[in-house]
């Protein structure tokens, strides 16, 4: 089985640049956030056309949002409550026996300072939901996918000491992170499979004219697996999609792909 996570920005906007990626890379389960529509909007016909017959869409108006597209039959569960303003930021779902958890965690605006700036404590505030959530998990095959907008290590990001005071950097983001990870004995493939120091990157900035000139990109978008299945990961099946950024209208996201031999 092989599964994509992409921030996409607008699945409206960009649905072609979507269809064009499932047509070459032809992942099982394609996991989408920042769809920014409601379910009734999502362009449904387009995926079923592209052999993505199974839908799970948990939608809203203009912003947030987030989606789960498969050749395979899905079986929606209920995901973990984990943004306390109620914005569809979760979808979860079992495919061939194994739960899916599609996340979308807030950005949390410029400022690091939850006192000062509410967006950055919602996100926190969502972090510490998921400790608390995946602390409590029962067993199973699980795989934790999305855009969760924090770039955990000092190789996840262009420059560690520049951004340790900028969002989705900041040490109250990165403890909280791992702390997820680690109390949901999760591992994280990409770094399984391209261990540090390796500089890996799945998002770069609109407000740079040229994002490959200096490559100042974070690696804000992850797939975790639970150790069972982290064990069936495939460490070829691997792979960040960087060509995506240099699309026409891209999203600021690249899509991830992990495959398991099941």
């Amino acid at each position: 089985m092989r599964i994509a996570t992409w921030n996409i920005n607008s699945v409206r906007l960009r649905i072609a640049q979507v269809t064009r990626f499932l047509a070459a890379e032809k992942p099982d389960v394609l996991c989408l956030q920042e769809i920014k529509c409601r379910d009734g909007e999502f362009p449904a016909k387009a995926f079923r056309e592209a052999g993505y017959r199974h839908l799970h869409v948990v939608g809203q108006k203009g912003w947030h949002g987030v989606a789960i597209v498969s050749r395979r039959k899905i079986e929606p569960v209920e995901g973990p409550a984990l943004c306390p303003k109620k914005e569809a930021r979760v979808a979860a779902a079992r495919i061939d026996g194994i739960e899916i958890h599609n996340l979308y965690v807030p950005a949390g605006a410029d400022v690091p300072d939850p006192v000062n700036n509410p967006k950055f404590k919602h996100k926190l505030d969502v972090l510490d939901r998921m400790k608390r959530a995946y602390k409590k998990r029962g067993g199973g095959p699980l795989v934790v996918v999305g855009d969760l907008n924090v770039a955990p290590g000092e190789f996840d990001v262009w420059s560690h000491k520049q951004l340790l005071d900028v969002v989705s950097h900041t040490p109250a983001e990165t403890s909280r992170l791992d702390a997820v990870r680690e109390l949901g004995g999760f591992v994280d493939l990409a770094r399984l499979h391209r261990p540090d120091p390796e500089k890996l990157f799945t998002w770069w900035s609109y407000r740079s004219p040229d994002w490959t000139r200096n490559n100042r990109g974070r690696r804000l978008d992850h797939i975790w697996a639970s150790a069972d299945l982290a064990a069936a990961s495939q460490a070829d099946a691997f792979h960040i999609h960087v060509p995506c950024r240099s699309w026409e209208r891209p999203s600021d996201h690249v899509p991830v792909v992990a495959g398991f031999k099941l």
